[in-house]
């Protein structure tokens, strides 16, 4: 058996629930992103960019979408006879079988795959940020100090860092203490939940802590390796990193790559961003459209005005409609007149004529105040929308709607139609 220096495991079963009906009937990890990317494509990306070619991919919640994008890794150069990406999900074992609980419990339960690669290290990811990190470097960090455990960090603004896991570090970055979430931040360098772990230090741990509940890599691996003693050191990034959990950052980190010059390139030779791409057409634009400073898909036809929006690929946007600071997906269909202002449409939607979006004053969403903020008109997979409509700010639309569901043709800021069988 031919041994791998290190082995990444990438988290994708989370349900991305601050996403709202984006994330319904599919894992945050495999939302798109950029016109033809999923979010998954980043970290998966990076390893091969790193020279990690063996990845296993933990995936839980709604994994359908996930395991056909990923396939046997093709895109990422990962279809190997030995490594490559192995689709990790929960399995029915002889006895006790269980769901993942806790990022800990579901590399404690793939156990087994890890030990097959007697890996030296093995990479902890997380699969919902947007970032390239070259991972051959801080393990060479790892390497140097002679660590059990390295934590990429980052400083974050001192107003933000409660919501992080903090480190604080003496001269050398060697960490003294680690906080989870705390109140009153003592330290801005924030963990990425991007971890390397000497396998048999995490090895050990992860049985220790086995039968915790919820185990998970913050509350409870790294505390254990802290107060054995072992040496933890943060390896600190200042490059672009983007956790897109919420519809705000979301949108923001879509919107960002259409600036002039970009904080993040998605089109840099020696760091390209792989993905699956499906062979589609060349895109049609109409001798009348406006386009401003947008990403267009493959496929896509484009008969209106398009300003400071992502557009996937396969979208049709029909004659006089104008889009504006948005993001649409994949093989969306918007009929002619409509006004589209600072909306998410999902994959696959169908969006009558003379529909507006994205009217009238902010009002506080009645579903969920904290997910549907942001100003945004938020729109599930699969949805259909009526013609001649009106849809306020901070909305959000699951399922097929028909005219009768809009009272005096309007869905007011902060209301929202789920329809039965779409989740919120």
């Amino acid at each position: 058996m031919i041994r791998k220096e290190m082995i990444a495991m990438l988290l994708a079963g989370g349900q991305g629930s601050r996403l709202g009906v984006l994330t319904s009937n599919v894992a945050k990890p495999a939302v798109a992103f950029g016109g033809k990317y999923r979010i998954i494509d980043f970290p998966l990306s990076n390893c091969i960019n790193s020279g990690v070619d063996t990845v296993g991919v933990l995936t839980q919640y709604q994994p359908l979408r996930l395991n056909s994008h990923i396939g046997i890794g093709i895109p990422w150069d990962l279809d190997r006879n030995h490594g490559g990406v192995t689709v990790l999900s929960p399995y029915e074992k002889s006895a006790g079988s269980e769901w993942y609980s806790g990022t800990a419990n579901a590399i404690y339960q793939n156990l087994s795959y890890i030990d097959s690669y007697n890996p030296e290290y093995v990479l902890i990811l997380s699969g919902d940020h947007i970032y390239k990190m070259d991972y051959e470097v801080m393990l060479d960090f790892h390497k140097e100090n002679k660590a059990d455990v390295t934590i990429a960090a980052m400083p974050v603004p001192m107003e933000e860092a409660s919501r992080f896991g903090i480190v604080i570090t003496d001269e050398n970055k060697k960490i003294l203490e680690f906080e989870e979430k705390p109140e009153h931040p003592r330290s801005n360098l924030a963990s990425m939940g991007i971890y390397i772990f000497t396998w048999k230090v995490l090895r050990e741990a992860l049985i220790a802590m086995k039968d915790q509940s919820n185990c998970d890599f913050g509350k409870h691996i790294i505390p254990y390796c802290h107060q054995g003693g072992r040496p933890l050191y943060a390896y600190e990034y200042n490059g672009y990193w983007k956790d897109v959990g919420t519809l705000g950052s979301y949108w923001e980190a879509n919107m960002e790559l259409v600036d002039l010059i970009p904080e993040f390139n998605l089109y840099e030779e020696y760091w390209k961003i792989y993905t699956r791409t499906d062979n589609v057409e060349p895109q049609y634009v109409s001798a009348d459209s406006v386009i401003e400073k947008s990403i267009i898909g493959e496929g896509t036809e484009i008969y209106g005005e398009v300003h400071n929006s992502v557009i996937g690929a396969g979208v049709v946007i029909g004659a006089g409609t104008v889009i504006r600071d948005s993001i649409i997906m994949r093989d969306t269909h918007i009929g002619k007149g409509c006004t589209v202002d600072k909306a998410i449409i999902a994959e696959e939607c169908e969006i009558g004529d003379e529909v507006e979006m994205g009217i009238g004053e902010e009002a506080p969403s009645r579903l969920n105040e904290s997910v549907y903020a942001f100003g945004l008109v938020t729109i599930g997979e699969n949805s259909c929308i009526p013609s001649k409509v009106k849809i306020g700010k901070n909305t959000a639309i699951a399922g097929v709607t028909a005219t009768e569901d809009y009272p005096d043709g309007m869905l007011a800021g902060g209301e929202y139609i789920i329809k039965a069988g779409e989740s919120k």
